[in-house]
């Protein structure tokens, strides 16, 4: 496994149409970005996904996003070009990777990887904040005018903006805490047992 100051870190997040009972969700929107020491943020992509069931109310209401989004919109399987293009080689980040890594078993064995978790990350780095979701990590160590610099325009669950959160709270912790020089393969496997037990206490 390279050392992080050489890796390309690419951040991919769906935005979904929210699944009922007994029903499996499926992605509405995907978005791109990658990162690395030398080359700094570049390479955004963001695109609408066709899906065959509607869009929940409930969904809409986080996202914004409706049938007016998605009636031209590509499907996920003719997207794979693209998101090959993009993810391969690189380490893939997301914040809470359940979702994405679901989303992209429509492509078996497509080999992305290794993942990183930011969510994981920042409950090892900073275990006693009180909220590590995306939006609240970013708002405490003050980074999201960076992240509306790099997309402007763009806001919170929206695919790329929070992609590209998710890029700069990792460039922020590997900054902060001077891991340049560590194994990528470390930022994999974060130590999240000082979490557990602040949540145990």
């Amino acid at each position: 496994m390279p050392l992080v100051r050489d890796c390309r870190f690419t951040a991919i997040d769906f935005e979904s149409a929210g699944a009922s009972r007994g029903s499996t969700d499926a992605p509405v929107q995907v978005g791109l970005a990658s990162w690395s020491l030398a080359g700094g943020h570049e390479a955004v992509y963001v695109s609408y996904v066709k899906t065959g069931q509607a869009v929940r109310w409930s969904a809409r209401k986080v996202h914004g996003i409706g049938p007016e989004h998605l009636a031209d919109a590509p499907s996920l399987l003719s997207l794979w070009p693209e998101l090959k293009s993009r993810l391969a080689g690189a380490v893939v980040v997301a914040h809470g990777k359940g979702t994405e890594k679901r989303f992209l078993r429509s492509f078996p064995g497509h080999g992305f990887g290794p993942w990183i978790d930011t969510l994981l990350l920042a409950r090892a780095a900073w275990p006693t904040l009180p909220d590590h979701s995306l939006g609240a990590l970013c708002g405490h160590w003050g980074l999201v005018s960076t992240i509306r610099e790099l997309v402007p325009g763009k806001f919170w669950h929206d695919a790329l903006f929070d992609a590209v959160a998710s890029l700069v709270l990792l460039e922020h912790l590997i900054r902060d805490l001077d891991l340049a020089g560590q194994a990528a393969e470390s930022l994999a496997r974060p130590d999240t047992s000082a979490w557990h037990r602040v949540r145990m206490s």
